[in-house]
């Protein structure tokens, strides 16, 4: 077991904002996390908050964490049963997402590859419910693993019991900040049939791949190199990615749109809703590229907020929060976060 005390989390949120937490433990095994809790519970510090963060870029602490953080190490993939063309696989929490795409797609395990490049760890998938390109996590997921953190027991969750829905999931809810996070259980295909549903990735594969058949590696590559192309990498410019989720409205309220701005992009849910782009909503009110201090919108993404340097999280909080205003003002449309403010 591995117990920090006032310990810095620089290196453990992608922001780059510069905050300490009383107490930082980080857990190899579930036998390791379930002993912390129930010591813990037992101990003065009982009544302090407790956070189990991933890789950190998914949050925006806003100020000192004045409790215990919680960090998994568990990083082992577990085959756990398999068929001609199917395969269960057991995910340790601490895994680095990418690498874990990486391990799929070099193994001809099929589902997740439109997911790649996505900076965190696996089990920020199980709680986001992380996507990109037409496909999320929940479309593979089949259980979740967890510890009671208030408890230290185990609990083994369905994919049914998680509610997913766009980048949500019950953990962000009614659990919130009950559980941690321990292995994730993927169901993934043997078979490979691409999921080109995603405008800007399908352009791309039409042009550079007619000639031959795809493989997950060609989709693997093709996503990486769009995302690159869009998204600053957080060792040199401090972000969480995607800043907003797209807001989602029904036809009718986008027709109604539509009589003052004909061109506006949207994407089909189902036959009542739709989603307009967030940066689409960002870029129309002048904030692209536009910097502000320390802080700034990505001159070539304008949904992706940036720690220009020195930036406090409340720097970006407050650019955040203009941001917003302007979008309600123009558009009467409301912006969300996707990103998780933290404060203790």
């Amino acid at each position: 077991m591995n117990t920090k005390y006032n310990y810095s989390l620089l290196k453990h949120n992608t922001f780059g904002i510069n905050v300490a937490a009383d107490t930082f433990f980080e857990y190899s095994s579930v036998e390791e996390l379930s002993d912390f809790i129930t010591t813990l519970r037992h101990t003065s510090e009982e009544q302090k908050p407790i956070l189990h963060i991933g890789e950190g870029s998914n949050l925006l602490f806003l100020d000192n964490f004045n409790g215990v953080i919680l960090h998994s190490q568990i990083k082992n993939i577990q085959r756990i049963s398999e068929r001609k063309n199917v395969i269960v696989l057991r995910v340790g929490s601490g895994l680095k997402w990418d690498d874990f795409v990486a391990y799929c797609t070099l193994n001809g395990f099929c589902g997740i590859e439109n997911l790649s490049g996505i900076p965190g760890e696996v089990g920020a998938s199980a709680v986001q419910n992380i996507g990109a390109y037409g496909v999320e996590a929940a479309d593979t997921i089949l259980r979740v693993e967890v510890v009671d953190l208030e408890t230290g027991k185990k609990r083994l969750i369905s994919k049914k019991d998680c509610q997913y829905g766009y980048r949500n999931s019950i953990f962000k809810n009614e659990y919130k900040g009950r559980y941690a996070v321990t292995y994730v259980h993927y169901k993934l295909s043997k078979k490979f049939v691409p999921n080109l549903s995603y405008k800007a990735l399908k352009t791309v594969v039409d042009v550079k791949y007619e000639r031959r058949q795809l493989t997950p590696t060609d989709i693997r590559k093709e996503v990486i190199h769009l995302r690159d192309e869009k998204l600053p990498d957080p060792n040199v410019l401090g972000n969480a990615g995607s800043f907003f989720m797209n807001p989602v409205v029904g036809k009718q309220q986008l027709e109604q749109f539509q009589k003052e701005y004909t061109h506006v992009p949207f994407y089909e849910i189902d036959e009542e809703r739709v989603k307009i782009p967030a940066a689409w909503l960002i870029e129309q009110c002048g904030w692209k590229g536009k910097i502000l201090g320390t802080v700034g919108v990505y001159s070539k993404q304008p949904l992706v907020l940036v720690n220009c340097g020195g930036a406090t999280g409340r720097d970006v909080a407050d650019l955040a929060a203009a941001v917003s205003q302007s979008v309600h003002e123009k558009f009467g449309i409301d912006l969300h976060p996707e990103v998780n403010f933290i404060a203790s």
